[in-house]
């Protein structure tokens, strides 16, 4: 294919030495044709330019589509067809309709960005209120899921803010292609986004990021957060999103004859979505033991499913290390599960396997490492090394679940639930008390609503600052 036009920083490729210099300046650029030009638009105007880029990305022959589908595979780990079901997700979603209710959403009003306006509250107290964008939006992404990075590009220009987007070191195709893309619908909206690579640890080329941007948004490690904001001056708005696990909790009235292969499906979703590599993924699925089907016949039926997927969206390749990461973990499991198997043997005792203390069975492809599936009797929360890496655990009640979760308690993004309609709302208010910051149903974990609070946090709300006006 041919090479993108030069069109960003992050363009010209490892051959390109950047220098503090560079960096303060195409900050500097940004800013000023953003003021030219991005300023004058309203919310709905630059909602209809990214609700009109996303309607090309989700037509299969679009150029930078294909691009992205032939070349990011390789760079992220995912197969084609995982990462197609990744990116229409999210396109889908960009409608003009759903950006300007994400503003109304997070800032009461669609005005709000546009002209001083107020709620009934406000009104009667005289006064009105506009929020203040920044001027220049910096983001530090992350490497292993493109989605972030794409998400904070949208948000900056639905804020109209001029944005420097520094991507981790050999991931910038995606944002690349996406604001490619933009520009190709709206030339001047090229002209106030900059992306650009540069490696970790590059203090001189983050210090002059630093001093340029009104607000920096950072993903990746709570090691890598904690350094930035100690670096970050102290009047930067500084919004992190830090590392954060999930799991799955299925009530025995779902695990009926009726709707038990509708929630084996929408599990298998929930783990092979981008290979279980984000922070909404799967780590655990816990079941209700008193249903019709056990915990272990639910981990089989798992096992089949993921075997059936391996086929039609193949997980596809992994680096060496975490293929014997996962060979390492199976090893572990495979022992395990032959003593427990050893000890039924010696015992001569008609019992089911998942109440036995120290119960394991493990399933995994053939000839390869695409996924494995864990039963583990023992209901404490297990990290999974993920690339479609599940473990399965039987429970009695939530309550139980919430006990043997506890040391991860602060790290927990989503849960999903699969339960019937008239106890997900219990349910959903205990998981909130415990600190949940999204609850939703399996097979949706990997695809929350555009408008979703991230961390629990309003989405728009954390970028902006208010000036209030009192009437006379």
């Amino acid at each position: 294919m041919n090479p993108l036009p030069n069109l960003f920083l992050a363009d010209l490729g490892p051959e390109l030495v950047l220098t503090p210099k560079t960096v303060r300046e195409a900050c500097q650029t940004v800013r000023r044709n953003r003021e030219a030009w991005l300023t004058q638009l309203r919310t709905r105007q630059i909602a209809e330019i990214i609700g009109y880029t996303a309607e090309q990305w989700l037509d299969p022959q679009n150029g930078l589509r294909l691009r992205a589908l032939a070349e990011a595979p390789a760079q992220i780990g995912v197969s084609s067809t995982t990462l197609a079901r990744g990116l229409d997700h999210f396109f889908r979603q960009l409608t003009p309709e759903n950006l300007e209710g994400l503003v109304a959403q997070d800032l009461g009003d669609t005005r709000r960005l546009d002209e001083f306006t107020g709620g009934p509250i406000e009104l009667r107290t005289g006064r009105t209120a506009i929020a203040r964008r920044p001027e220049l939006l910096g983001h530090i992404t992350a490497g292993n899921l493109p989605i972030p990075a794409l998400q904070s590009i949208t948000l900056g220009l639905l804020l109209r803010s001029a944005q420097f987007i520094k991507c981790a070191t050999g991931a910038s195709l995606l944002p690349r292609l996406f604001a490619h893309s933009l520009a190709l619908t709206e030339p001047r909206i090229g002209s106030c986004l900059e992306l650009a690579e540069w490696p970790r640890g590059a203090s001189d080329l983050e210090e002059a990021f630093f001093s340029e941007v009104q607000c920096l948004t950072a993903t990746g490690s709570d090691a890598m957060l904690e350094d930035v904001r100690r670096r970050v001056p102290l009047h930067i708005r500084f919004v992190g999103y830090g590392h954060r696990v999930s799991f799955a909790y299925v009530t025995s009235d779902m695990l009926t004859t009726y709707s038990v292969k509708r929630v084996i499906r929408d599990l298998a979703s929930d783990v092979t979505a981008w290979n279980q590599l984000g922070c909404l993924s799967p780590h655990v699925v816990y079941v209700q033991d008193d249903g019709v089907h056990s915990p272990e016949s639910i981990a089989e039926m798992l096992a089949e499913e993921l075997a059936r997927r391996e086929i039609e969206d193949p997980r596809g390749d992994i680096p060496v290390a975490e293929a014997a990461a996962i060979a390492s973990r199976r090893s572990i499991y495979q022992m395990r599960a032959g003593s427990s198997l050893d000890t039924v043997e010696k015992l001569k005792v008609d019992t089911a396997f998942r109440d036995m203390p120290g119960g394991v069975r493990i399933w995994e492809s053939p000839g390869s490492t695409a996924w494995t599936v864990v039963y583990d009797n023992d209901p404490r929360f297990e990290f999974s090394c993920l690339n479609r890496f599940i473990y399965v655990k039987p429970v009695h009640q939530l309550a139980e679940v919430l006990r043997y979760a506890e040391p991860i308690r602060h790290q927990v993004s989503t849960v999903a639930v699969a339960a019937l309609d008239h106890r997900l709302t219990d349910l959903a208010r205990d998981l909130a008390r415990w600190g949940v910051a999204r609850v939703c149903p399996v097979g949706r974990m990997q695809e929350p609503p555009l408008a979703w609070r991230h961390d629990g946090r309003p989405t728009l709300g954390d970028l902006i600052q208010w000036t209030d006006l009192e009437s006379p």
